[in-house]
């Protein structure tokens, strides 16, 4: 068991990538806060998590990323039912706001940037301060994107965000360091979640529909991520710190253009605006573009 009396947080980890990387590391014998915004997800998985055995070792505290309160009590409650700290996985997103740059309005802007950005640094901030007070080190894993590495695979607002989260990974990795702090973030390409399966169509249709994404011949699952993410909050990972792993079936090696994968149009040809929430339970909006 490569996570054997380690404690961590996943964010986001009541589905999609969260979920699994969840549930592998307690398979790996960690103990596990289970942190997300959903909090019938969350009770969901700690079912699925009693079922594989891991009643004892795992446990859920509903969280808004966005809010500094939601992440102290997030990381007070690891504390609290399990007495250390030694990994967080900062997972938590959404999709956020969709739109041409004309058209975005600052509320939407800012509701991407909080989860996708602010819940990152909310996570090192508060996993940092255990860390140091334990003195032994500690890792911090984030959820980038492919679409924070260019400019043509993800919407305008959430590809800044996430390549902010990329270099906001390493400028922690650097200043963490002497304190044996490791920081790095993960880039995943096309992995079917909830995020990326529109509701009109089923899960076996939607992975068909990544499949054909990038070159390599199937579409990414939860579990791609959890193994590495796995990787990276083990000490098989001891001297790697700054990284930002991609992991996308080779699909950034041949220059992403997500519109034209999608065969959707491009948000400077889009009629409408849209706030893509994600699995948060709360819903998505679409308005009509202004003038």
């Amino acid at each position: 068991m490569r996570l054997k009396n380690k404690v961590a947080i996943v964010t986001g980890g009541a589905g999609g990538m969260g979920q699994a990387t969840a549930l592998r590391f307690l398979a790996e014998g960690a103990k596990v806060v289970i942190a997300d915004f959903n909090a019938a997800s969350g009770e969901d998985t700690l079912k699925i998590a009693a079922a594989a055995g891991h009643a004892d070792t795992a446990r859920f505290i509903r969280t808004d990323v966005a809010q500094e309160a939601d992440i102290k009590a997030m990381v007070d409650c690891a504390l609290d039912h399990f007495g250390r700290l030694d990994v967080i996985f900062n997972n938590a997103g959404v999709g956020g706001a969709i739109g041409p740059v004309w058209d975005l309005e600052e509320d939407e802007w800012d509701y991407t940037f909080d989860v996708l950005v602010k819940g990152v640094f909310f996570g090192i901030k508060h996993a940092t301060r255990v860390f140091r007070r334990q003195g032994e080190g500690g890792n911090i894993i984030n959820t980038a994107s492919v679409a924070g590495l260019s400019g043509g695979c993800g919407p305008l607002a959430y590809s800044a965000a996430k390549a902010a989260v990329v270099n906001l990974s390493r400028a922690a990795a650097v200043q963490l360091a002497p304190d044996r702090i490791r920081v790095n973030a993960i880039c995943p390409g096309f992995i079917l979640t909830g995020l990326t399966h529109p509701h009109q169509q089923s899960l076996e249709e939607a992975g068909r529909f990544l499949d054909g994404l990038q070159p390599w011949p199937q579409h990414g699952r939860g579990a791609d991520i959890a193994g590495t993410a796995l990787f990276l909050a083990s000490d098989d990972s001891a001297f790697v710190s700054g990284e930002a792993i991609v992991v996308d079936g080779a699909l950034t090696a041949i220059g992403p253009d997500m519109w034209q994968r999608y065969g959707v149009p491009r948000e400077a040809t889009m009629t409408k605006s849209r706030l893509n929430k994600g699995t948060t339970g709360e819903t998505s909006t679409a308005r009509q573009l202004k003038d």
